[in-house]
């Protein structure tokens, strides 16, 4: 059985495509990882057919131009091989720190565990770790603290010994606020680092 997967562009939407001599060949949506849909249009000899509905799909080969639903077992049996190269979607994590330094908060030092469960499961990642903070203390500290946070971070990573391919470290300082603040304002949920693990 020949298969083949395309996606929806930039919106991690799959229209799957299926031939063998048992079914027809045939289109179908899955939802992305958000739950969203989308649609796709599908152009046969017989039109152009938009599926809009999740696990639904239109023949390639003959038959009718209308949607008709695909239930879970068909779609698992169908594209097994397609799902399964499918690889892992980017996962973002946000750590906060205390006040003023790079001290994380009891929760964020919990959390550090999962970040580092998601990277020994992934393998081999492209890893970024942004340093941020509020808005105490100038822009000029602000940028220095973001990047002691985020140093920080990449430290406990790389003392992990997880292979990483690449490790990007930076700092936005007060730039890119969680929460809009005025100057000179402590607000914990912008004093973080974000870990974006690809």
């Amino acid at each position: 059985m020949n298969r083949n997967i395309t996606r929806g562009l930039g919106l991690f939407l799959f229209a799957l495509f299926a031939t063998g001599c048992a079914s027809k060949s045939y289109v179908v949506l899955l939802e992305s990882p958000d739950g969203s849909t989308g649609a796709i249009l599908v152009e046969t000899t017989r039109g152009v057919t938009r599926v809009d509905q999740k696990q639904h799909g239109v023949a390639l080969d003959g038959g009718s131009a209308r949607p008709f639903a695909v239930k879970q077992p068909r779609i698992d049996q169908d594209f097994a091989s397609a799902l399964a190269a499918q690889p892992a979607l980017p996962k973002s994590y946000l750590l906060y720190f205390e006040t003023g330094g790079a001290e994380l908060t009891a929760q964020s030092q919990a959390a550090i565990q999962e970040v580092l469960q998601t990277l020994r499961e992934r393998g081999p990642s492209a890893v970024s770790v942004i340093g941020h903070t509020d808005t105490m203390s100038g822009n000029a500290w602000n940028e220095q603290l973001g990047l002691l946070r985020a140093r920080y971070i990449a430290k406990q990573l790389q003392a992990n010994r997880l292979q990483v391919l690449k490790l990007i470290v930076t700092s936005h300082g007060e730039r890119n606020l969680l929460i809009v603040t005025p100057d000179e304002t402590p607000e914990p949920k912008n004093r973080r680092v974000e870990i974006s693990i690809r």
